[in-house]
């Protein structure tokens, strides 16, 4: 998720973890994004995803960065699943870029670019980390999108293809799979807002592409399951409380309105087989005899992203709110992200009730503006501090109910954040860009002394 932000930290150093009241079969992990770390843009085949094109459009990233280098992290994985090793991560959460193993978005594939993911998977299980792969994290090939990306309804079909390539290739390996991360915010931000990748700003596209990746879920997910008789299969959202910026009867309206488009027009058609009644009128026009037969098919867990509360105004704009800044009454991350881990825990809990499926949360972190010390390390106690909330507050809703099985960090690595470019860092390790060196920040120590501590209780 980005947003804007300053470099504010109102918060303390954490102390020594300890072990949290939490199942024994817990698992504990990182999550990373192909575009945001991969580099090789132009490398061994990979075709022009719409992030490519769109991070070269002026105004679209801070410092005009791209993703065309990134974390290196296809000529470096091995050193990176080493500091994953070394963190004691029993999950590793990345995504596959399709322009990377169908330059075109389909029809002939790429063997150079399957073949890296071949040897990424296979350094994970080397090392006793699990792979969990998702399909999608935003990179679409552009020759898809100059058929209409996600506005084309072929496109639900071409992903379920893609799938198919996916599953033959690596589904002897893979047991976790997730169709898409965070759809909101691909579409919202990319269609209806236009601050995203391909940068349109409309409330029909909005509703028009999120019925498509709605369907395309559907079709990956019955794919996969054909193919992968064992396959746990999900999908990533990204869930938070949207509340009104002012006490206005407006802003209300417009905090409800952003709460249907942001928590629940993907999640509620997927896993409950309707839409919000605020957004059916929209969606309406796309839909086909049988597509919420097609979207509902049942999934094995629910991945969740969670950062911050979000705030909404009312506009008088096509979608009927806009997006406004927090206020300024509580801590604030390093890039000015709410700090709120009571929001998590009951973000948590409700979701446990609303969609009953075990849940892992898949994304959760701390974002700041970093810089090597004299020592030449990063002391970063407010992540540490935000991590031991976020996690004391994941135990207080297992305590309270919640079917909680995994917590994946984002981020194991500094990375490409999008429209923020390299400004923000959200990563346990500190990588410097023109050297591609890797510096463990304090957060990193503190994580692997959180998880050995977890696995001594769980082996007590």
């Amino acid at each position: 998720m980005e947003s804007a932000g300053t470099d504010t930290e109102a918060v303390t150093v954490a102390p020594v973890p300890s072990a949290l009241a939490l199942p024994a079969s817990f698992k504990w992990g990182v999550s990373t994004a192909a575009y945001q770390i991969e580099g090789a843009a132009a490398e061994d085949g990979r075709g022009p995803s719409i992030w490519d094109l769109f991070s070269r459009q002026k105004g679209r990233v801070v410092n005009g960065d791209t993703g065309d280098v990134a974390c290196d992290h296809y000529h470096l994985y091995r050193e990176d699943v080493a500091l994953m090793r070394r963190l004691g991560a029993q999950v590793y959460r990345f995504s596959v870029a399709w322009p990377r193993v169908l330059p075109r978005g389909r029809g002939r594939t790429n063997s150079p670019g399957l073949d890296f993911y071949d040897r990424l998977i296979d350094e994970l299980l080397e090392s006793g980390i699990e792979p969990w792969l998702c399909l999608y994290h935003w990179d679409l090939p552009q020759a898809l999108d100059d058929l209409g990306g996600w506005q084309n309804r072929d496109i639900a079909f071409w992903f379920a293809d893609y799938a198919a390539l996916i599953a033959r290739r690596y589904g002897d390996r893979v047991r976790h799979f997730a169709t898409f991360n965070e759809p909101n915010v691909c579409t919202l931000f990319g269609y209806g807002m236009g601050w995203n990748a391909p940068g349109i700003a409309d409330r029909r596209s909005f509703l028009q592409a999120s019925h498509h990746v709605n369907l395309a879920h559907g079709e990956a997910v019955r794919t996969l399951r054909t193919l992968v008789s064992d396959a746990q299969l999900g999908a990533i959202y990204n869930r938070q409380v949207c509340l009104p910026v002012s006490a206005a009867p407006e802003d209300a309206v417009a905090a409800n309105l952003l709460d249907a488009c942001w928590n629940r027009l993907y999640a509620d058609p997927q896993c409950l087989a309707e839409y919000p009644p605020e957004l059916v009128d929209g969606v309406e026009e796309f839909m086909h005899a049988g597509d919420m037969a097609r979207i509902a098919q049942p999934i094995d867990w629910f991945g969740l992203n969670h950062y911050c509360p979000i705030y909404a105004r009312a506009d008088q704009g096509p979608l009927g709110f806009a997006w406004a800044d927090a206020p300024r009454d509580r801590p604030v991350t390093g890039v000015g992200w709410r700090i709120d881990p009571d929001a998590f825990r009951d973000e948590l809990i409700g979701t446990h009730k609303r969609y009953r499926l075990p849940i892992y949360i898949t994304e959760n972190g701390y974002g700041a503006n970093e810089t090597l010390d004299e020592a030449g390390g990063v002391n970063d106690g407010g992540r540490i501090a935000y991590l031991a909330a976020y996690t004391h507050a994941l135990e207080e809703a297992v305590a309270a109910g919640a079917d909680l099985r995994g917590y994946y960090v984002w981020s194991i690595l500094d990375n490409f954040e999008w429209g923020s470019g390299y400004a923000n860092r959200f990563g346990l390790v500190y990588v410097d860009y023109p050297t591609q060196k890797r510096v463990p920040k304090a957060s990193f120590d503190w994580f692997a002394r959180l998880i050995q501590a977890q696995r001594q209780r769980d082996r007590a």
